[in-house]
């Protein structure tokens, strides 16, 4: 499978591109200092690429099966590059005429009840509700376009490799919820769903079993 791969030298990114890589997907890794990474592999291709350039995200994406995305921010709010990134993939990815994503967000755009999400409730920490309503943004772009998405609300991510000891549940988050995941679990995640297709067109919530 070809997959392009946004926010790649972030933690969960560069998990991502080594899992891939070792279930031999062909992976293009995009990004404004990709050449960090220092990773050779037959079948992986570097992208020097700024986010919000629309001809360099859609030649990315051009000629892949799936985008998997973890692309990061500022906690405060003061970028847009959660929302607004995920609106440039969108839209390169239906010029592209690419149907599959996962992405990552947070915790806070699960459901608390049916009508309420995590984040509009009175326990919400203040302090994250600016990076939250960027990933509340995000979710809103994915749930209004006609792309087979899915979206990951993640809790802290530790820097971890895989163990395989997760579970996930759908709209909420799942029980018992540790508030935590490895980069390496939410990677082995995303890519079992790329396989599996268990979570498409719906928000998941994951946590460290």
């Amino acid at each position: 499978m070809n997959i392009t791969v946004f926010g790649a030298t972030g933690q969960a990114g560069i998990e991502i591109i080594k899992q891939a890589l070792w279930r031999k997907h062909h992976v293009t890794a995009f990004g404004r200092n990709v050449y960090d990474l220092k990773m050779e592999d037959e079948h992986l291709r570097l992208f020097k690429g700024a986010l919000f350039d629309e001809k360099e995200v859609l030649q990315a994406i051009t000629g892949a099966d799936a985008v998997l995305s973890s692309i990061g921010g500022a906690f405060d709010g003061s970028d847009k590059t959660r929302s607004l990134g995920i609106k440039n993939i969108i839209t390169q990815m239906k010029k592209a005429g690419v149907q599959r994503i996962i992405a990552i967000g947070g915790m806070g755009i699960l459901n608390a009840s049916d009508d309420t999400l995590i984040i509009d409730t009175p326990s919400y920490p203040a302090e994250f509700i600016p990076v939250g309503n960027e990933h509340r943004k995000a979710y809103e772009y994915l749930k209004d376009s006609d792309l087979n998405w899915t979206f990951v609300c993640s809790p802290d991510i530790i820097n971890e490799g895989p163990t395989g000891n997760y579970i996930t549940s759908k709209d909420y988050p799942p029980q018992p919820n540790k508030f935590k995941i490895n980069a390496g679990d939410l990677a082995r995640f995303m890519l079992n769903e790329l396989e599996k297709n268990e979570y498409v067109k719906a928000k998941v919530g994951i946590s460290a079993a």
